[in-house]
């Protein structure tokens, strides 16, 4: 699904770029943490509004968010790409 493929990659951009928790980011960009948890375990339809606050939070361009084989990491398989 479309959301659980946006959620591993907010997810693992998170982790890499800030280290920060769920909580601490979600706070400093003005989102609720649960609705942010929600959206990183894919089980959240985000607006574009909310993903472009995630995506100026983690301090990169929509270029960068969405580069060349994005969608083919698979989230069950930690990240590994399917094929």
């Amino acid at each position: 699904m479309i959301t659980a493929q946006v959620g591993a990659r907010i997810r693992k951009i998170r982790i890499e770029k800030t280290g920060i928790s769920q909580e601490k980011f979600a706070n400093e960009i003005g989102m609720d943490r649960t609705y942010f948890s929600g959206v990183e375990c894919g089980k959240r339809n985000l607006s574009l509004n909310s993903l472009d606050k995630i995506i100026k939070g983690l301090g990169i361009s929509y270029s960068d968010f969405f580069e060349e084989g994005w969608d083919e990491e698979d989230p069950i398989n930690n990240g590994k790409k399917t094929e």
